[in-house]
């Protein structure tokens, strides 16, 4: 008998959440917040032994074709990663920067995600499965387009401070560590594992850095940022530069007409250079 009263009351207790439901009492299942929308840059190279002097800084013809002073802002920059590339063999990118006329140190954490038939919803999608969605007001979504690739870029933008170095000095990797992993996101630190990136901040060491220069000019009513990165070569003795066109868009179809219409503008100059950019790359294969 106890046992027949058991079953009954749970037939309806089932019963009733049943009915709860129906009714529209019960909450409602929570969905997933929807795709990051993104801003596009469009970034181009341009070739160094023809936009570049003798003395390594862009001529007088380019500066004049885009209303650039001489002036250039330096950007110090070097990435962090163990030897063997740990973090960026998981499509991660941690970057410390110094900008001239600014105090901090800009810390980014980035991942990115290859695009592939130009499919750039599918990119944000496996984004969004890894847990950068729409709700997440701490990381920007950027599409970097390229010559002929597209890379989707999220990233993680902070800022920190150490006494003790002027001007446009990076810190100590010491110092950059501990400045990278005390303000490591949570995604970021737990990649793979708990505390994985932290733990890999830890063992980490400098590639770079790099001491750019980036003018500021006008193309086709937007702003447009060129900058000369020289990087060292693959033998490890001299330099090679690489010298980037670009500008920022919040529009895709933006970003596909003026994308052509630069290529178009610079080929007409003879400065096109037809690859894409792999920065990067070549500080994470060189340093």
């Amino acid at each position: 008998m106890f046992k027949r009263l058991l079953g009954t009351t749970a037939v309806m207790i089932a019963l009733g959440a049943t009915l709860v439901t129906e009714a529209g009492v019960a909450p409602a299942p929570a969905h997933a917040a929807g795709n990051m929308v993104p801003d596009y840059e469009v970034k181009l190279l341009m070739n160094p032994s023809v936009v570049l002097g003798s003395d390594f800084k862009l001529t007088s013809a380019v500066l004049n074709a885009f209303s650039m002073p001489t002036t250039v802002t330096k950007m110090n920059v070097a990435f962090l990663d163990t030897d063997d590339e740990d973090i960026y063999s998981n499509g991660w990118s941690p970057r410390i920067r110094k900008m001239e006329g600014e105090d901090d140190f800009e810390l980014d954490y980035k991942k990115r995600y290859a695009i592939t038939n130009n499919d750039i919803n599918a990119a944000l999608t496996q984004a969004n499965n890894d847990g950068f969605d729409s709700g997440d007001d701490g990381y920007e979504a950027q599409v970097e387009w390229g010559y002929q690739n597209k890379t989707l870029s999220i990233t993680r933008e902070k800022s920190g401070s150490k006494k003790g170095y002027d001007g446009m000095e990076l810190p100590s990797i010491g110092d950059a560590r501990s400045l990278m992993i005390n303000d490591a996101p949570d995604k970021f630190n737990d990649w793979l594992n708990d505390d994985w990136g932290t733990d890999k901040l830890d063992d980490s060491r400098y590639y770079g850095p790099i001491l750019a220069k980036r003018s500021i000019g006008t193309w086709s009513g937007m702003e447009l940022y060129i900058e000369v990165w020289p990087i060292k070569k693959a033998s490890g003795s001299g330099t090679d530069y690489v010298v980037e066109a670009s500008f920022k868009t919040d529009s895709a179809t933006t970003a596909s007409t003026k994308h052509d219409q630069l290529i178009t503008f610079l080929q007409s100059k003879g400065w096109f250079l037809a690859q894409d950019s792999l920065k990067t790359q070549l500080i994470m294969d060189r340093y």
